[in-house]
């Protein structure tokens, strides 16, 4: 499988990614949730299938495209946890007509909308910005929230479902306790709505990994939709959400030059592969990638302190530190771990497991 590798190649460990999903399916069980995971991190119908045999039978998707992909491979029961974007309106009555869909409103222009053009029931989830800023209603605004679930009522093609959060400033979190206390913040808002709104009977539903790898207390919710936990990165591991031995991709680049005096190598893995989200170390380093050596059967991750601390779109630059400096020479591989698996899984777009077999993503599409 080495000599084959001429460019950046992402590597999947198959044992790793199916102990990681049958671990949050085993825990969404012990609480009584909702297992809905988020298949924005994979993008692939071969991987969901490895979510259906352990028992998944509704997923997360973040476009109306991931959709109608997954929909295509037969799972009809779909929620886009992305806001309703109105211009993709007759998209969404296809899948409607075929599926159960679950959509994601935050507005009543929307809402009214949607009274107006969907042509099958759908399912609507309010979205509540629990601290993230990113999208969503804040909770404290019950008016607002009250006006849209009066405006969903008055449709027949709109179910009411309740709320959905996604709580991803854990991922700005040092260590586990500052995860649990965003955790609780987050449930205790929502319990909040739910207790405002509980004659409609609504379902509560939150989604970051970190809180949903850790926590052991997801009382007032029903339903998790973690995705990023079926591989984990770099960005995880050092938030204390998982330990580096569950991290179950990497990303193999050729070296294409070195510099002894600076310790550094030059890779083929750039922005392009890796993305630009990095980490900063207490020491003020920033990170792009932690570097591992790989042997052909599992790769061995390095210490703090060897990383790729600078990306342009094809160009990696590697500092490592001495005693592994030497590991490495150009023509040879250097295995890096991803600080957002999400994010380079999206860039690559397929899959080389360490068994040898390539599996695919769905692919963009832009028009």
């Amino acid at each position: 499988m080495l000599q084959n590798i001429k460019r950046p190649t992402l590597l999947l460990d198959r044992a790793k990614c199916l102990s990681n999903i049958r671990l949050m399916a085993e825990k969404a069980k012990k609480h009584n949730l909702i297992f809905r995971p988020h298949f924005k991190t994979h993008q692939s119908a071969a991987i969901g299938e490895w979510f259906r045999n352990e028992g998944v039978e509704a997923i997360t998707v973040s476009s109306v495209q991931m959709a109608q992909y997954f929909a295509l491979h037969g799972w009809q029961d779909i929620t886009i946890s992305f806001p309703v974007n109105i211009r993709e309106i007759s998209e969404i009555n296809q899948l409607v007509a075929q599926i159960h869909l679950n959509l994601l409103v935050e507005s009543p222009e929307v809402v009214h909308f949607l009274k107006h053009n969907l042509t099958s029931s759908a399912g609507i989830f309010i979205k509540i910005d629990t601290g993230l800023h990113r999208s969503g209603i804040d909770p404290a605004d019950l008016i607002m929230i009250e006006k849209i679930i009066e405006a969903i009522q008055q449709s027949d093609k709109m179910i009411f479902r309740g709320f959905l959060t996604h709580a991803g400033h854990t991922y700005g979190s040092k260590n586990k306790n500052d995860i649990l206390i965003i955790h609780r913040q987050s449930l205790d808002q929502m319990a909040g709505l739910k207790n405002a709104f509980s004659e409609f009977q609504p379902l509560i539903s939150i989604g970051d990994t970190p809180s949903c790898s850790i926590a052991d207390d997801f009382s007032g919710a029903d339903e998790i939709r973690p995705g990023n936990f079926a591989f984990y990165d770099m960005m995880q591991a050092e938030a204390g959400s998982c330990t580096p031995g569950q991290i179950a991709v990497a990303l193999i680049c050729p070296v294409v030059a070195s510099y002894p005096k600076r310790s550094e190598h030059v890779i083929y893995g750039g922005a392009i592969h890796l993305s630009k989200d990095s980490i900063r170390y207490s020491n003020g380093l920033a990170s792009f990638g932690r570097i591992a050596i790989f042997n052909g059967n599992h790769w061995q991750i390095l210490p703090e302190g060897n990383e790729v601390i600078s990306v342009s779109q094809e160009h990696g630059i590697v500092k490592l530190q001495q005693e592994f400096y030497d590991s490495f020479i150009p023509g040879g591989l250097m295995a890096v771990i991803p600080i957002h698996s999400c994010l380079t899984a999206h860039l690559i777009k397929q899959y080389l497991t360490l068994d040898g077999e390539f599996i695919s993503m769905m692919l963009s599409n832009n028009n």
